[in-house]
């Protein structure tokens, strides 16, 4: 049995899907074990461009087993269309290939309405997608969360939903002003969608379980990145779940108390979607050229990416987080043939300079010290130019891991392996 976790190691976006699109090829089960549909993986198929957004991107390979664990939260309405998506593109969806938690926390429209009334109205904007996850994730810790198997009772889902709406009422009606579906509507909205979604809801924990004992290879899918981590990102712009190694452990399971590795998804400069700290954002000319040639726009939400270069100190408390044991370096494409190349060694914080950026410190008031290296135009036809392989060295070298895969476009083709992980 082999374990890999393929995990973001900026603030998402990296490019995580076709990498797991590509491994999963060699793997049983793939597992998604936290976030919702407020995160999207973009993934290149021949002419097809597939962006799944809670199915986790095993998928596409039939012999793969695709798993959504407890720790997720469920919008059943993005299932459904996102099924119907999947479907649509002639890949093949049984309960067989796709199963889901019966203990994942189904997002409500109360929920959806309370995430857009606080951004909207609130005097702190956070960034967030809009779409209730952090409200859900509020309802879980709460215990009043709706399960998935509570969709496939309607007796049990009109009390529980009573239950879960006692405070929201109250918020909505006289804080926020706003119109609710009463319990009866929202009960039978999810009740008929519970119907679509039966079929795939069952134990995943026991099918782990079972994929260990009988020596499966296994493959844990994060969404987001681990700079928006709950606990370890960036507090308060950050989102509601743990995207971290330790979220596997808290969202899935993993019966044999450890993964094999951890891959770092990287991008070979430095994106954010929203508000919150980013030391080394780019408000030139040569931050708008790397957001247009990189395409950096949001997969879910369309929001354009702040941009700008690589970030070392918070790449090191990434790999310090998340236990990282190797990273694979994307978007090294939209680098090339730039006319300057820059990267983040240190910050000054304080009077002192640090290479680390360890939680104590406050993102928004460290000045970045670049380090200048010499510009690479490569066509990756061939081997890496010299001032390719500097680049990924210095990374390598000041995080004290290795560079296992370089992505350098969108496609499968265009992917350079430099480890074999399965």
């Amino acid at each position: 049995m082999k374990s890999l976790a393929i995990i973001g190691s900026q603030w998402g976006d990296e490019g995580k899907g076709k990498i797991t699109d590509l491994l999963s090829q060699k793997c049983d089960l793939v597992v998604r074990y936290q976030g919702g549909n407020n995160a999207g993986h973009t993934i290149i198929v021949g002419d097809k461009k597939i962006v799944l957004h809670l199915i986790p991107s095993g998928i596409l390979h039939d012999h793969c087993t695709s798993i959504i664990g407890h720790g997720v939260v469920f919008d059943p309405e993005a299932f459904k269309v996102e099924l119907e998506n999947v479907l649509n593109n002639n890949i093949t969806v049984t309960p067989e290939k796709l199963k889901i938690s019966a203990n994942a926390t189904v997002i409500t429209m109360y929920n959806k309405l309370m995430d857009a009334q606080r951004e909207s109205k609130g005097t702190v904007k956070i960034g967030t997608t809009g779409k209730g996850i952090g409200p859900a994730y509020e309802d879980k810790i709460s215990r009043r969360g709706i399960k998935l198997r509570d969709l496939l009772n309607k007796e049990e889902l009109i009390k529980k939903l009573e239950n879960n709406l006692t405070e929201k009422e109250f918020l909505l009606k006289n804080l926020y002003k706003t119109e609710y579906p009463t319990i009866e509507e929202e009960a039978s909205r999810l009740f008929e969608l519970g119907k679509i979604i039966a079929p795939f809801i069952c134990d995943t924990f026991s099918i782990l379980d079972h994929a260990v004992k009988e020596n499966k290879n296994i493959l844990f899918e994060g969404a987001q990145g681990i700079l928006l981590d709950i606990d370890y990102g960036s507090y308060p712009f950050v989102t509601s779940s743990s995207t971290s190694y330790g979220g596997i452990f808290t969202g899935a399971g993993m019966p044999s108390g450890k993964v094999d590795e951890v891959l770092g998804i990287t991008k070979a400069y430095t994106t954010r979607v929203g508000e919150g700290p980013f030391p080394t954002e780019l408000f030139s000319e040569v931050g708008e050229f790397i957001q247009k040639k990189g395409g950096e726009f949001g997969a879910t939400t369309g929001r354009k990416r702040r941009c700008g270069w690589l970030d070392l100190p918070l790449l090191k408390y990434s790999v310090k987080a998340s236990c990282l044991t190797s990273i694979a370096l994307t978007k090294v494409d939209i680098l090339s043939g730039m006319d300057e190349l820059k990267v983040c060694k240190s910050y000054r914080y304080e009077g002192k300079d640090i290479d680390c950026a360890y939680p104590g410190i406050d993102l928004s008031k460290v000045e970045p010290i670049f380090t200048d290296l010499a510009p690479f135009d490569d066509d990756f036809k061939g081997e890496p130019s010299e001032n390719l392989r500097t680049y990924i060295e210095l990374i390598e070298k000041e995080l004290g891991i290795p560079v296992s895969i370089i992505a350098y476009g969108p496609e499968r083709s265009e992917i350079k392996f430099r480890k074999d992980f399965f």
